[in-house]
């Protein structure tokens, strides 16, 4: 048995979360519970609490049934004012509607780590999921500035989506002293995250929030930094990697159930497989102690 702290992190990405509920759904079937600590974000961070409450397709059911409601994502209700996607809605709406068993999460012993971007410095913020505190973190992390058109607060800061500031939080699970990382991907290997042509032509939008538009700004730099953390670790780090298919189907705003339903069977087919293949390393390690 090793002593490293093994971490799991997993990618945000709105509707393409489904290859996440995926694998996350296929440990739970199996009841593969083997890290120390997780760390998500936006889409992920929602992923990772059903998973650790032990909630089988709860995500699956959230996204393919209560994303696709008129209630969560509204062009006509955007184009009024209103929020394109109310991720307060979907939070509250899918927390009533499929409980969680907050009790089991607390048991598990597996600390969450939330990231949020904070409104007023545009840097990330990671907050320990409790009970008393992640009716306010989920929605923060998911809610996606012009989309969402509030800053939930958090300790009276105002917040909005942790991916902007860091998607792929690798680096910081890291320096908390992560030296196994399992990070599940939403974009295929080989993604790297092109730089807005026209940054310039969001800062009317930005324009009470200077610092949040930096962040912006950063985003394409930040996402690469953490994939190339990820293609290279540090010597006394190592990281297994889980993504999507190059076909797979789900670009954030996707819709069609066709679509999700086949992104949800590549994501628990590739945590099955991740599976076999950690018992098999496990075994591995184990007859060479005995020998």
């Amino acid at each position: 048995m090793s002593n490293e702290q093994h971490t799991l992190v997993v990618e945000g990405g709105a509707m393409r979360g489904i290859f996440a509920a995926g694998v996350l759904d296929a440990f739970i079937d199996r009841k593969f519970y083997p890290f120390d600590a997780a760390i998500g974000v936006s889409a992920g961070s929602t992923n990772l609490i059903g998973y650790l409450a032990g909630s089988f397709k709860r995500s699956y059911q959230i996204i393919t049934d209560h994303a696709r409601r008129d209630e969560f994502m509204n062009i006509r209700r955007y184009l009024k004012g209103g929020h394109f996607c109310d991720v307060s809605w979907l939070w509250h709406c899918s927390l009533d509607e499929l409980p969680l068993d907050i009790e089991k999460f607390l048991q598990r012993g597996i600390p969450l780590t939330v990231v949020t971007t904070s409104v007023l410095t545009g840097k990330p913020c990671y907050f320990e999921v409790n009970r008393d505190n992640m009716n306010d973190l989920f929605p923060a992390s998911c809610a996606m500035p012009l989309v969402f058109r509030d800053f939930p607060p958090i300790d009276n800061e105002p917040m909005t989506d942790g991916g902007l500031a860091d998607s792929i939080p690798v680096i910081h699970a890291y320096e908390q002293g992560a030296k196994r990382i399992t990070v599940v991907l939403s974009q295929p290997l080989g993604f790297k995250k092109e730089e807005s042509r026209f940054p310039n032509l969001l800062k009317p939008f930005f324009k009470d929030h200077p610092e949040l538009f930096l962040a912006v700004s950063r985003r394409s730099k930040q996402y690469n930094d953490a994939l190339d953390f990820i293609a290279s670790p540090p010597k006394d780090c190592k990281i297994q990697i889980i993504a999507p298919p190059a076909n797979f189907p789900v670009s954030r705003f996707t819709m069609d159930l066709d679509s999700l339903n086949m992104g949800y069977n590549q994501g628990f087919n590739a945590g099955d497989r991740f599976i076999a293949e950690s018992l098999i390393r496990s075994d591995a390690v184990t007859t060479k102690a005995v020998l």
